[in-house]
């Protein structure tokens, strides 16, 4: 089974304004060969996100999502090729129910579930409420992750840059939310538990592959970027990864979104 997650910075952006004939977010999902495919940052209720992905759906996508709270921010979907059997919206904690940031879905033989983290702000109360969320996700998480659990991974934006390798300009960033050393240290607890970020171990000892770039300027073109989006695998998954890439346009002219698409082929089924 193959799983993309992708920040598409803004659903109806995504599918109409940067799209032509050969480009685009519907054009992408004709093209690709996921079966599950994890949306955050749509910035849509569930209306509006189901009127913009309409030929998806007609092509058999089924869709789940949890809309925003505040209009015209956060958002988080699923696409699946597979019928979805279960949805959760939110992860266990009553503060974050409404936020569209997290969903949770059974689809196939997995447990996929769609994550948009806060941006956050060092020393400010976005960077508290950030940390909140950080331990709501880390806490249902650990749930996903008990013996026993079926096949789960969690993909998304997650804000944070977990390495110097993940980030082109570390150094300018150790102070701002994002590089924090709190922040990296929750992600390092996180892999410590047994979840498994599957595509830097596919991918060891490299800078990036970067999932991210600033519109303005050369980011994109001098590869200046954050890796950012995740698939991080519980320990039933992990061991089944077969291929991890993240799927950078050939050119600036060519992008839908500021990030790209990050795909993860897995084995599911019996051993």
């Amino acid at each position: 089974m193959i799983v993309s997650t992708i920040n598409v910075n803004g659903i109806r952006a995504a599918v109409r304004q940067r799209s032509t004939e050969n480009l685009g977010l519907l054009a992408w999902l004709k093209e690709t060969t996921a079966d599950v495919v994890c949306l955050q940052e749509t910035r849509a209720d569930d209306d509006q996100l189901a009127d913009a992905l309409t030929p998806a759906l007609a092509d058999g996508w089924n869709l789940a999502s949890a809309d925003p709270h505040i209009k015209g921010r956060n958002g988080v979907a699923v696409l699946s090729r597979h019928p979805i059997t279960r949805v959760q919206i939110g992860p266990d904690a009553d503060e974050f129910a409404s936020h569209g940031r997290y969903l949770e879905v059974d689809t196939g033989d997995l447990t996929v579930a769609s994550v948009y983290v806060p941006t956050g702000e060092a020393e400010t109360d976005r960077q508290l409420e950030k940390e909140r969320f950080m331990a709501a996700i880390g806490a249902r998480m650990a749930v996903l992750n008990a013996p026993g659990h079926r096949g789960a991974v969690v993909c998304g934006d997650w804000n944070i840059g977990h390495t110097e390798s993940d980030i082109k300009a570390w150094k300018a960033n150790r102070k701002k939310s994002g590089f924090l050393p709190s922040e990296r240290q929750w992600v390092t607890d996180l892999l410590a538990t047994g979840w498994v970020d599957v595509v830097r171990v596919q991918h060891p000892d490299v800078a990036g592959p970067y999932s991210w770039w600033s519109w303005r300027g050369k980011a994109f073109d001098n590869d200046a970027g954050w890796r950012i989006d995740y698939q991080l695998a519980n320990a039933t998954l992990a061991p089944r990864v077969l291929a991890a890439r993240v799927e950078r346009p050939d050119a600036y002219a060519l992008r839908w979104s500021d990030h790209a698409p990050v795909t993860v082929e897995y084995r599911v089924g019996p051993a």
